[in-house]
């Protein structure tokens, strides 16, 4: 019976009928029953689309009615408004499974019944509705649905990526002894006391549960360089962590990394790796999300599928570092932090290059050897390493690359340079003291990636969890 009543509604009708309410929303027809929302196109005979109510939302409208938005079945995510009295919403809140006709709501929603009387008595009792540097999940569930939509596609489509090309998906440490990256950023590891007193740091660590200082991983590629020399595409997906003291809208302690490394792959070659695999995932998230991409477009980032389309169809620009300080240096803009060869570019720098530059992404190439990692290839003019960041227009650096040193001697000289502890590297330098092969590899920040085509500003936002300095949930 519901379903034969759904069918002939019509849309511009807005009737109560079974202690159910029909409302109009565009082109079509609904019948709200208990949580779900029967659906009938205007085309005689089409089939009834069942809607799953995922949230519910109090906003004033005209002081007396709310907005409802609906997750379709099928096709995961479906933005509709819907109109009702706002004491209709407040009874679903409350967990009624039915909606009084417009004229006896409109008379209830008197009092503590207000939208406004409501929305503050929830934000005293629901910890969602907290802000601390998020988007308000209470106001916006129908936003982070579509967000974890998207990031849980373009997981599977990363996996796929490199699935259909060969490599091998290995696992690498959470727990490890080395920094990769030598910048002294990394969680400790311990099962010592609070409190332990030793004569020395190594007769604490010696004690400890691995005999020697442990901490979280921040980067799996030395594990991943191993493993690629002998399977010789490999890459990783999962976890790293950075005891970095930021509070920016792009930083986070815990994210998630792809990490490829391709044994006998030189820059270059990497690069264009690089290139199509984002190319591939932003086509999966186009074609897999459209719903989701079309909200994002309308409401989040104007224009966002015509810049991603814009990524798909355009070839990725390359630019020298030195090349790139010029034009900075040229441009009749007044940047915040100076431009000198040498120095890192900062997101205004980057972002200056990708969108008023090039107009697109670009991969920024050979920086001078003082501002990049211990492990990249060091360029014949001793000054640069064959490194590259890819920038993206909006976000800045979303890939960082470079081609690995494989000479031993210019490897522990790098390492020496900057007074590392060797012995926790004993494994990674003998892939080199008993020869090597060229090989390079890419490190992708997958919440940052979600950022972009999403169109989401706050990376806190695109993650479940996000942790920061002074926050963990």
């Amino acid at each position: 019976a519901i379903e034969q009543y759904a069918r002939i509604v019509k849309p511009e009708e807005v009737v109560a009928i079974l202690d159910t309410t029909v409302v109009k929303s565009g082109k079509s027809g609904f019948l709200l029953t208990d949580r779900y929302l029967y659906s009938s196109n205007e085309k005689e005979g089409a089939p009834v689309e069942l809607m799953y109510l995922k949230s519910v939302s109090v906003r004033e409208e005209n002081n007396s009615y709310c907005i409802l938005e609906y997750e379709d079945g099928r096709k995961r995510e479906l933005y509709v408004s819907v109109f009702l009295d706002v004491a209709d919403v407040l009874k679903m809140i409350a967990g009624k499974s039915s909606s009084p006709g417009l004229g006896e709501a409109e008379k209830q929603a008197q009092g503590t019944d207000a939208p406004g009387h409501e929305k503050k008595q929830a934000a005293e009792t629901d910890p969602r509705m907290e802000r601390n540097g998020r988007t308000e999940f209470g106001e916006e569930t129908g936003r982070f649905n579509a967000v974890f939509r998207v990031r849980s596609v373009a997981a599977q489509a990363i996996h796929r990526y490199f699935h259909e090309h060969r490599y091998y998906y290995v696992h690498t440490p959470i727990i490890t002894a080395s920094d990769c990256e030598g910048a002294g950023e990394m969680f400790r590891v311990t099962t010592q006391p609070c409190g332990a007193k030793y004569a020395s740091e190594a007769e604490y660590y010696k004690e400890d549960f691995f005999g020697q200082k442990a901490g979280l991983s921040v980067s799996g590629q030395l594990e991943g360089e191993v493993a690629a020399t002998a399977f010789s595409k490999i890459y990783t997906f999962g976890p790293s962590f950075r005891a970095e003291n930021s509070n920016t809208t792009k930083h986070l302690a815990e994210f998630w990394h792809v990490e490829p490394e391709v044994a006998f792959a030189e820059l270059p070659d990497i690069i264009e790796i690089a290139e199509e695999m984002l190319k591939y995932v932003i086509e999966a998230v186009m074609e897999e999300c459209a719903d989701e991409m079309n909200f994002f477009d309308a409401f989040i980032e104007k224009g966002l599928k015509e810049k991603l389309n814009r990524v798909i169809e355009s070839k990725f620009a390359v630019c020298d570092y030195t090349e790139a300080v010029e034009i900075l240096k040229k441009a009749d803009v007044k940047f915040q932090y100076p431009v000198e060869w040498g120095s890192d570019l900062q997101t205004e720098h980057e972002r200056y290059l990708t969108e008023t530059v090039f107009q697109k992404p670009v991969f920024v190439t050979n920086y001078p050897k003082e501002i990049k990692s211990f492990y990249m290839k060091q360029n014949p003019d001793g000054k640069t390493v064959a490194a590259t960041d890819l920038l993206v227009p909006g976000i800045g650096e979303i890939i960082g690359c470079s081609e690995r040193e494989a000479d031993y001697d210019k490897l522990v000289a790098a390492m020496k340079a900057r007074k590392m502890d060797l012995s926790a590297y004993r494994q990674y330098l003998d892939l080199r003291k008993f020869g090597s092969v060229p090989h390079s590899g890419f490190g992708l920040g997958f919440e940052r990636f979600v950022m972009y085509v999403t169109g989401m500003e706050n990376i806190r936002d695109v993650t479940l969890f996000p942790r920061w300095v002074d926050n963990i949930m």
